[in-house]
């Protein structure tokens, strides 16, 4: 089994982002994508987000911060929502057949009422991005919060800083998750220049 990787090719990110607005259009998979990149929050407290979270009924208005209790680790996690995720998820609200209701699910199943999309449904929609787009790596849902990472890592975030935003509990953890290859490394050696 190989190991999930983050989406390092900036062209490939960009189809795969794209992938649900234009190829094959579907609003729910769109925002699980864009949401799940931004956020780097695991594909298990994305699926179980309810409008509240994000949003502010009583001011018909996106939240600036969205704050949750993490199910794997227990510890809170207050995430900035940017344009981004406000955009993406202004589109998903508004194009609900019904108005969503502060107790509903963000992403919700197309089997029940109001039940969340379940992990396998979301895994299977990252995948079917990925593999239309010809991704020869091993993509999954947790590739959105490496992606996440490894992007904010090559804009000059440290590595510290990315440990406390993943909320891991070592660095070596952080390391695995930023995928750094050879040619990442070769760039440092090739740009120093004593």
């Amino acid at each position: 089994m190989s190991t999930t990787q983050p989406i390092r090719d900036p062209q490939l990110l960009k189809d795969f982002k794209d992938y649900y607005l234009h190829r094959s259009p579907n609003i729910r998979n769109y925002a699980l994508c864009i949401l799940g990149l931004n956020t780097a929050l695991r594909i298990t407290d994305m699926l179980n987000l309810k409008w509240k979270d994000i949003y502010r009924f009583d001011k018909a208005a996106f939240r600036p911060h969205l704050t949750i209790k993490e199910k794997k680790t227990g510890k809170q996690n207050t995430v900035a929502l940017n344009q981004a995720v406000t955009d993406t998820m202004s589109l998903l609200f508004s194009s609900q057949p019904a108005a969503p209701c502060e107790n509903g699910y963000i992403f919700v199943s197309r089997n029940g009422n109001n039940c969340p999309l379940s992990r396998y449904q979301a895994y299977r929609i990252i995948r079917e991005a990925a593999s239309n787009l010809g991704m020869q790596q091993h993509i999954s849902c947790h590739s959105l919060r490496k992606t996440f990472g490894y992007y904010a890592w090559k804009q000059g975030t440290a590595p510290a800083m990315l440990m406390t935003i993943f909320n891991h509990s070592s660095y070596q953890i952080t390391k695995r998750y930023l995928g750094i290859e050879q040619d990442d490394k070769d760039k440092v050696f090739l740009n120093i220049s004593l």
